[in-house]
């Protein structure tokens, strides 16, 4: 039984080999006419042979089997000739593309089958910074290579905040975050660059390095050898064989700052990105310093292009808001065709949303950006009913219905082990089936793939 299951299995496989898309059946084709070809050669080359008396009587008959009835002959050959270069050709592809699968996968003919249909995949543009924004990488990259990933540049924190205010670069952290969760490799990329400087135990170290993070320096020196921040995106995601890109949403050294709501001294402003969750206070809106700053254009010419444009989910004001107070990158959004998702978070945050509804997110969001920006809104519906008492956070939950002109999407998205987080497949999952389904009902054409 077992037997017969990995034969199945493996029947199965070599059948991908003719799926539409590969890019092999042209060329497999091509190589059948070419064996022929070459087979037909070979005949005419033996029967002159004979012809002319190089090859005797007995010699002939046995090699153009004589003996056999002319339909086994030719059945035979054709046979024969079909098995012999089928053998051939899988044992040449393992053979040369052995070295390139990655480590677990099942064949040769997976692994190409699966980057055929990434590279065919929706054109993603994702929004975001922090850990919420990763978090969906992580789940879509096994979806589609087509990723935009557009990050915040208002980090002034940690050792991304250090850099940036001793060697005059653009935050790092969040894009270390983003080339992690992109990264073909994930698993060790993620130690590697996440891998942070620290002083010996129980010694007391004024080292530079000292809290840095290995992802961090390793981009902070791509940035002098490539000389720019953008550049050193690029090579870096090349070097690690990314899947996707990932840009700023603006290349200008900008301030985050909030305007906090107190009851009893009035509003005040606090500045940096840092602080702001840090005044626990209510925010009442937030602004870049200095204001109306240029998009990075690649960015706009993704969104512009885009199939689907995605915001969130994480820190709304401290990592989603930013981006979209670039004001060409909020016009390219309204001019893009593209269906639009707010991912609400699952989880309040301590200083920037305590108390929050699903209402409240997307209040503050119009707040910001105007009305209708993102006419859908993915929601958790996976709720705990009795949550422990020891929680610091309180679910996002959707008690009263949004305004008019948003729909809600429902699913079951978060990480049941880290209840205040997304779960990364499941994310992705009720995302690109949400975005096939309304693909097929818009336009009538095959929905992008399940997950690969």
């Amino acid at each position: 039984m077992i037997r017969r299951r990995v034969m199945s299995r493996k029947v199965g496989s070599a059948q991908k080999w003719l799926y539409p898309g590969l890019g092999v059946k042209r060329w497999l084709a091509l190589l059948l006419i070419g064996i022929a070809f070459l087979s037909l050669g070979i005949a005419y080359l033996l029967h002159d042979l004979y012809i002319s008396g190089w090859i005797s009587r007995s010699t002939w008959q046995m090699l153009t089997l004589t003996f056999l009835p002319g339909w086994a002959r030719s059945l035979g050959g054709v046979l024969v000739g079909l098995s012999l270069a089928a053998i051939a050709i899988y044992r040449f592809n393992h053979a040369l593309l052995g070295a390139f699968v990655p480590p677990g996968s099942v064949s040769v003919v997976d692994t190409l089958y699966r980057h055929r249909l990434r590279q065919r995949g929706a054109k993603v543009v994702a929004i975001g910074g922090g850990n919420g924004l990763n978090t969906l990488l992580r789940g879509l990259k096994h979806y589609t290579d087509n990723i935009t990933a557009i990050v915040t540049v208002a980090d002034d924190g940690g050792s991304s905040g250090r850099l940036r205010r001793e060697l005059g670069v653009l935050p790092p952290g969040d894009f270390r975050n983003c080339i992690t969760a992109l990264a073909d490799d994930e698993a060790l990329i993620t130690q590697l660059f996440q891998y942070r400087f620290s002083s010996r135990s129980g010694e007391i170290d004024d080292s530079a390095l000292n809290g840095h993070s290995f992802g961090n320096l390793f981009i902070t020196a791509m940035t002098g050898v490539t000389g720019s921040f953008e550049k050193a995106l690029i090579e870096s995601g090349r070097v690690l064989a990314i899947r996707g890109q990932i840009v700023p949403s603006t290349l200008e050294d900008v301030t985050l700052c909030a305007e906090l709501v107190d009851d009893t001294s009035g509003n005040w402003v606090v500045s940096g990105e840092s602080a702001i969750p840090k005044a626990r206070r209510p925010i009442g809106r937030v602004y870049l310093e200095p204001d109306n700053v240029p998009a990075y254009p690649p960015a706009v010419r993704a969104i512009l292009e885009a199939d689907l444009i995605v915001a969130g989910p994480g820190s709304l004001f401290t990592s989603v808001l930013p981006n979209l107070l670039v004001e060409d990158i909020v016009n390219a959004i309204r001019a893009s065709t593209a269906l639009k998702v707010y991912i609400c978070n699952v989880a309040t945050q301590a200083g920037e949303t305590d108390e929050f509804e699903v209402a409240d997110h997307v209040a503050a969001l119009e707040r910001h950006t105007g009305p209708g920006l993102f006419p859908y809104v993915l929601v958790n519906d996976n709720l705990v009913n009795n949550p422990p008492s020891g929680w610091n956070f309180q679910q996002v939950v959707l008690r009263k219905p949004l305004e008019a002109g948003y729909r809600v999407i429902t699913a079951d998205v978060v990480d049941e082990q880290r209840p205040w987080r997304h779960h990364p497949e499941k994310l992705a999952r009720a995302l690109m089936n949400w975005y096939g389904k309304q693909s097929r009902e818009s336009v009538g054409t095959e929905s992008i793939p399940h997950e690969l």
